[in-house]
């Protein structure tokens, strides 16, 4: 999976995975007997105990799997649930048996202490991280594709003159043709006097209403007028199949670069990192690179 596609919650979740497997491997009780060298006592950790090491530790490591895992497969499900809900309910899970647990035993080494503290991070994080907006954010900035243009990445959609391709131009969203513009009524073209000739203008009109009209006559733009591009989403949006399927196959992510093979309508032909193909129904907002 790409890691652009991660966000800042997911980035919690890891964080705090890592620092429950460390607590394992650290003493969970600080038991001493009185009148001896305690520097001597080896006390155990939850490698010594199965029940605990299983319902704690890497209960809590395998729910943070389960939670970005979910992110590269979405739609994916575990006894009903989605991946990232049955990891979102683990993770609570082992915050519950840690919580009683350090209860129960009354010389809580630091591993306990500090698996307790680990396992609630990670179920605020796994719990809060698709609903608090600071967490669904990118976990990095997005980068330019390969074959992007230097500068700021303009909507899909922009004209010469006024967005893509040209530096400080206006950003038009997708679909929107700018007021104004090379190639568009009502600005001087390039080569020619500011004041067009009206019969000239109305011309070009005409011509521009019957280009507006072509993608919806068979529900597509003609192949031949269509070239591929790279393109981001400003926040999550799901990726159905091209059969029709109304459950995701995947899920675009802001922050990664997705490629733009085909146009049906106002729909998309987007093919994912991994090579998977889908049809991006909202492209409202997007960013071509």
């Amino acid at each position: 999976m790409n890691i652009r596609s991660l966000t800042r919650g997911d980035g919690v979740v890891i964080g705090a995975a890592v620092v429950l497997f460390i607590a394992s491997f650290l003493d969970y009780t600080s038991f001493c007997t009185q009148g001896i060298d305690c520097s001597r006592v080896d006390n155990p950790n939850a490698w010594d105990s199965l029940g605990l090491l299983m319902s704690v530790f890497l209960a809590g490591v395998i729910a943070a799997a389960l939670v970005i895992v979910s992110r590269a497969m979405p739609g994916r499900k575990v006894a009903g649930l989605d991946l990232g809900q049955f990891g979102a309910a683990l993770t609570v899970f082992a915050l519950w048996t840690a919580f009683w647990t350090i209860l129960d035993i009354s010389d809580a080494g630091a591993g306990l202490i500090l698996g307790l503290l680990a396992t609630i991070v990670l179920a605020g994080a796994a719990i809060a991280g698709p609903l608090v907006p600071f967490l669904k954010a990118p976990l990095l900035s997005p980068a330019g594709p390969a074959q992007g243009v230097q500068g700021g990445q303009p909507p899909y959609g922009a004209q010469p003159g006024q967005g893509y391709g040209f530096p400080g131009g206006q950003q038009q969203p997708y679909g929107a043709q700018p007021s104004q513009g090379y190639g568009y009524p009502g600005a001087p073209q390039q080569g020619q006097p500011a004041q067009a000739d009206p019969a000239q203008a109305q011309a070009q009109q005409a011509q521009a209403q019957a280009h507006a009209q072509q993608p919806a006559q068979g529900g597509a733009a003609p192949a031949g007028d269509f070239t591929p591009f790279w393109f981001a989403v400003p926040v999550a949006r799901p990726l159905y199949g091209e059969d029709g399927s109304p459950n995701p196959i995947a899920e675009l992510a802001p922050g990664t670069w997705y490629l733009a093979v085909e146009q049906r309508g106002q729909s998309l032909i987007a093919q994912t990192q991994d090579g998977r193909r889908g049809v991006l129904q909202d492209t409202t907002g997007i960013q071509r690179g």
